[in-house]
């Protein structure tokens, strides 16, 4: 295609134009004008003309930055025009350059490296800017390296502003080619003695991002930090610097004994308010220790509390939340401010003091603040409502519900909780519910007495919030009938018409809850009516019987004092067993037709024990002699059997119970199973296209299905023996097969013997000695309730390798730069804690010499510690390295490194820190 001709050139279209027409354009018309105005920047950017082709490269910019068209095939273009004498030209190529460049995948970025070395050489400063600009945009390793150098003449330019974008882009020339701070560390560190606020702030802003990743490296420069600490009174290189001591302070006691009395006094004469929140977060995250900072530090806190700027009153908040980490006694003082912030307009600031709140729960004050945040719940918007609810029932239940010493009160207030209209966290209050259940015995009864609310209450029916919540109250209902007090009213509830508004899933624990119910009744019954001569006499005895109490009025079962057994049965009587069983197969009879799986199968199961059992509720059974003839269970033997496999308590389960299971020998969880390819490739599966309950067909894919001969037969019997081999290896999981097949006794069966039950009920008592935690609170009358807990740090099998954990490029290369070779024993020991014998009398003598820097404003100290360490990493180099190129250069040094050599003896022998380290 050719380019644009002379005329078209003349007409050619300013950026002023393009934009003026795209505001003109008709809505719903702009992906069509855009689309033609790239055609015409196509045409145009290929013009010889470099006004034409900055022309087309600014619109197209344009159309990039402001609608995201792809720009990437004029990457060439904008190389092509860099080139130019003129400046706005250039401008345009370098901002192109650097928004559309990918320095990972753009093929063009390197032919940019001839041009920007040449702008960064040129006396002008503004063609320097751009270069320097773009390079930081564009930086890959390739571009690091080579204008490295140039980058190192321009960290010492007069000129401010290139002094201080050539800082500035250091930070990406470092993190693409590390080996540049060998180069460019020390004149950085020079800049740090500039008196230039700009300069001072470009390099205090860098360095406050190289400490981010491994501040320990910067040690050696906490003097320098030190000074414009003290000297300097701009507050953004004041809380640029109070991050720097933020992260050096930790690594170096002294150090924060040095700088928190400078900190405490710009905390309290400065009035900038960014400034002292700087010096507040610095003391409390950094010099905790220091208890008169801190007490300042939350003085200040609370000013910002009280301010009415939402700011800092977020501010002061997140200050709060900081020193609640180490001093809740902090976060207890301003409690009042903290509550009052729950009713603040800001949705932030309401989440933060939220927060703080339930930082503050306990066993003594829990019962208070959730009283005061179930009332702020009420009145709030469903967003911050469900916050309030979900930090609750967080705070609460952590730790197994440390906090909570009244169980009968948690569960009424979980039971509360899920009437609160815009109450959305039902799945949590499910799981607390059942594991309550489930943990703390004895919290049952009440536990009951709350699903039962739920469970009879219609309204929550229409709420797909709580129907998770209905699922638990159905479970707990059905789990621990024995202890509620109207099995008949739960039946109902339970079966009721408008549990059709539910999910199949939880539909399914209401039927499996209803079935529960019946056979307790049916249980109670029959063991009331114990002579019945089809029920063992033994039963008469019961505990059932001296446990619970009748209305025969209302039916309600109550714990109370034992009765007989005459005065049970007039109220169990046959005809209200009859009328519960009628109430089930009216309701239940519908639900056999069901889609859903889970219905149809518990409804099902429900009606068949029905079936079973109304008959001999009629008296039609002969006392079952027929079936014990045959050696069948009766309907109220059945019935035993099942209430006692329903009637076994369910506890937790360990979070590492799958890793107490041990691995069995000879099992390779990493063996290759291809195997089974051979062993069943001749076997072909039938295609589910649809869904079937009866048992697929497998064929043979070489057998016919007219006749099987006997030669046909045989790959078939050599699959059969690979099969055989593969289960006698692995036969402890496959399940136990039937009479047909005759099984290895190399391996156990998938579940244990039966005469192993009574070693496994043992080791399960030690294992439950061992877990059973119990909280006492001597001040209570009452004592806390047992709550099942597991101890997970009894099993550790998860292990971390951690060696392979590589060291800071850029870190080392500055240990490198500080500190010489002995940079290669910082490195290999940066992971140790510091001993004490690296603290020697040499880092006594730099905190006198820091001292003499508050009074001295000289700045030389700098530059004769920077001698001192080249005449030092020069020795090293003459003694150690052999090659000839560097001799050369070491020599000088080395000469006069051999003169003071018996004044230096001890410096010699300086530690990793160097001596002027605090």
């Amino acid at each position: 295609m050719k380019g644009p001709s002379l005329m078209d050139s003349l007409f050619q279209r300013s950026i002023d134009d393009l934009i003026k027409a795209l505001r003109l354009t008709p809505p719903g018309t702009e992906p069509a004008f855009i689309a033609k105005a790239i055609e015409e920047i196509r045409l145009e950017i290929k013009s010889t003309d470099p006004q034409t082709k900055f022309l087309a490269l600014q619109k197209l910019t344009y159309l990039h930055s402001l609608h995201g068209h792809d720009m990437s095939w004029a990457a060439f273009h904008s190389v092509e025009l860099s080139s130019s004498a003129s400046h706005s030209h250039k401008r345009t190529a370098y901002l192109s350059a650097a928004l559309s460049f990918n320095p990972a995948t753009t093929d063009v970025i390197l032919l940019l490296t001839h041009h920007l070395r040449k702008d960064l050489s040129s006396p002008n400063a503004h063609a320097v800017s751009l270069a320097l600009s773009t390079l930081s945009s564009i930086c890959n390793p390739d571009l690091a390296r080579d204008l490295t150098p140039e980058l190192f003449t321009l960290l010492s330019s007069s000129k401010i502003t290139v002094r201080k974008k050539a800082i500035a882009t250091v930070l990406g020339v470092f993190k693409q080619y590390p080996d540049s701070v060998r180069v460019c560390f020390k004149r950085v560190v020079e800049n740090l003695e500039n008196l230039d606020l700009g300069i001072l702030s470009a390099v205090v802003g860098l360095f406050s991002e190289l400490t981010e990743n491994e501040p320990r490296s910067y040690l050696p420069l906490a003097p320098e930090f030190y000074k414009i600490l003290v000297d300097c009174k701009n507050n953004w290189v004041l809380i640029k610097v109070l991050k720097i001591f933020a992260k050096l302070a930790p690594l170096e006691p002294r150090l924060g004994k040095r700088v928190v009395e400078p900190i405490c006094e710009i905390m309290s004469t400065m009035g900038a308010k960014s400034l002292v929140f700087e010096c507040v977060r610095t003391i409390l995250t950094s010099m905790s220790e220091h208890d008169s900072a801190v007490k300042l530090a939350v003085g200040k806190v609370r000013e910002f509390l009280l301010e009415d700027d939402p700011n800092l009153k977020y501010l002061g908040l997140q200050a709060l939340s900081i020193v609640a980490q180490k001093n809740i006694s902090a976060v207890v003082e301003n409690k009042d401010l903290v509550v009052k912030s729950l009713s603040d307009s800001d949705i932030n600031i309401r989440l933060e003091a939220l927060r703080l709140v339930m930082c503050i729960v306990s066993e003594d004050n829990v019962m208070e603040i959730c009283r005061i945040l179930i009332s702020h719940s009420l009145k709030s918007d469903p967003e911050f409502c469900n916050e309030i609810l979900g930090f609750i029932l967080l705070t609460c239940g952590r730790n197994y519900y440390e906090v909570i010493f009244y169980f009968d009160w948690y569960v009424l207030f979980l039971g509360e909780m899920a009437r609160v209209p815009h109450c959305q966290k039902g799945d949590e209050i499910a799981t607390q519910l059942i594991d309550i259940g489930m943990r703390v015995k004895d919290a049952r009864s009440q536990l009951v007495h709350v699903t039962r609310d739920l469970v009879i209450d219609p309204a929550l029916l229409g709420n797909p919030f709580m129907h998770a919540v209905l699922a638990a109250a159905a479970w707990v209902s059905g789990e621990y009938i024995m202890l509620s007090r109207n099995p008949f009213e739960i039946m109902e509830a339970l079966l009721q018409p408008r549990t059709s508004l539910l999910s199949p899933s939880v539909r399914a624990v209401y039927i499996h809850s209803a079935f529960k119910v019946l056979m307790f009744c049916m249980y109670s019954y029959l063991r009331l009516n114990g002579d019945d001569s089809s029920l063992p006499s033994t039963l008469i005895d019961s505990e059932l019987v001296s446990d619970v109490e009748l209305d025969d009025q209302n039916m309600i079962v109550t714990n109370g004092q034992p009765l007989s057994t005459s005065s049970v049965i007039d109220h169990l009587t046959q005809e209200s067993i009859l009328a519960l069983v009628n109430l089930a197969e009216i309701n239940l009879g519908p639900l056999a037709g069901s889609n859903e799986l889970e219905v149809l199968e518990r409804s099902t199961n429900v009606l068949g024990l029905i079936k079973l059992i109304k008959p001999m509720l009629l008296g039609s059974l002969d006392n079952g002699e027929g079936d014990q003839a045959k050696g069948e269970l009766t309907a109220s033997e059945t019935v035993k059997m099942i209430f006692d496999s329903c009637s076994e308590d369910l506890g937790p389960v360990s979070v590492n119970a799958q890793e107490r299971v041990p691995i069995p020998d000879g099992l390779g969880l990493k063996e290759n199973l291809d195997d089974l390819e051979e062993i069943c490739g001749d076997v072909k599966l039938p295609l589910l296209t649809s869904f079937s309950l009866v048992r697929p067909q497998y064929t043979e894919a070489s057998s016919n299905a007219d006749s099987q001969g006997k030669e046909e037969s045989e790959p078939s019997s050599e699959s059969t023996s690979l099969l055989a081999e593969h289960r006698k290896r692995h036969g402890l999981y496959y399940l136990a097969l039937g009479n047909t097949m005759a099984t290895s006794n190399d391996y156990p069966p998938a579940h244990d013997p039966k005469d192993k039950v009574a070693d496994e009920a043992e080791d399960l008592v030690k294992l439950t000695e061992k877990s059973l935690i119990t909280g006492k609170k001597p001040s209570q009358s009452k004592p806390r309730p047992v709550v099942v807990k597991f101890d997970d740090g009894e099993v550790t099998n998860v292990t971390t390798d951690r060696t392979g954990i590589k060291a800071d490029l850029i870190s080392g290369a500055v240990n490198k730069v500080l500190l010489g070779d002995e940079a290669t024993t910082s490195s290999s020991s940066r992971r140790k804690p510091p001993k004490s014998r690296r603290v020697t009398d040499e880092s006594s003598a730099g905190i006198a010499k820091i001292d003499q820097s508050e009074h001295s404003k000289a700045g030389s100290k700098h530059h004769g510690h920077g001698k001192e360490r080249r005449h030092q990493s020069s020795a090293k180099d003459k003694d150690h390295d052999h090659k000839d190129k560097q001799k050369s250069d070491s020599t000088a040094h080395g000469k006069h490194r051999s003169r003071h050599r018996a004044d230096k003896a001890l410096e010699a022998q300086a530690p990793v820190i160097p001596d002027f380290l605090l």
